[in-house]
């Protein structure tokens, strides 16, 4: 990509020399949580077929001509790795009922799948049973990003939940899981 940026004459500004200004890091966060952000959660599974997951609020759509997505986990995941020497994992989109699966999979544990309703997916990662859609992905590419991962997934298969009423979808906001009003939802 550097060199395209080159021969195009386009200044790529991560290779200039003059430092990046510093930004308080609580103020940073403080600032960012008012950007909300809907919760998913990443699973895969291990060498050993173990099933593995992660909450992840950086999540988003990259590209719809190939179907991407991008997915941005913490450098500190000790699950991640796990998950990335499949070379493949699932995005299961929560709704506002499973607050606490977000919050059992953002913890440090052995068994987050322990009471979990799940299935292995046709692509063979773990999918949550009551997720209100799923993605299930190839990673495509893994870049630094400061202290978190960026990756672009290659997306393989996709279900929607076909619940009669309208899902609503788990939100974050502002430190706090939030839902959307009913009339919002639809």
């Amino acid at each position: 990509m550097t060199y395209l940026l080159e021969e195009s004459g386009i200044i790529d500004p991560w290779t200039e020399s003059d430092p990046l200004p510093s930004v308080d890091p609580a103020e940073f966060r403080h600032t960012l949580s008012h950007f909300p952000s809907g919760v998913v959660v990443i699973t895969g599974m291990d060498d050993d077929g173990t099933p593995v997951g992660l909450t992840c609020q950086s999540f988003t759509s990259l590209s719809l001509d190939p179907p991407l997505i991008l997915i941005a986990p913490s450098k500190s995941s000790r699950s991640w790795p796990r998950i990335a020497g499949s070379h493949r994992f699932a995005v299961n989109i929560l709704g506002d009922r499973q607050r606490e699966l977000s919050a059992r999979f953002a913890r440090s544990s052995t068994d987050k799948f322990a009471g979990t309703a799940w299935h292995v997916g046709e692509g063979g990662s773990p999918l949550l049973d009551d997720a209100i859609a799923v993605i299930e992905c190839d990673i495509d590419a893994v870049h630094h990003g400061g202290d978190h991962w960026i990756v672009s997934g290659a997306v393989r298969t996709v279900v929607v939940s076909d619940s009669a009423e309208p899902p609503r979808p788990l939100v974050f906001y502002r430190s706090a899981y939030r839902a959307l009003d009913s009339d919002d939802a639809r």
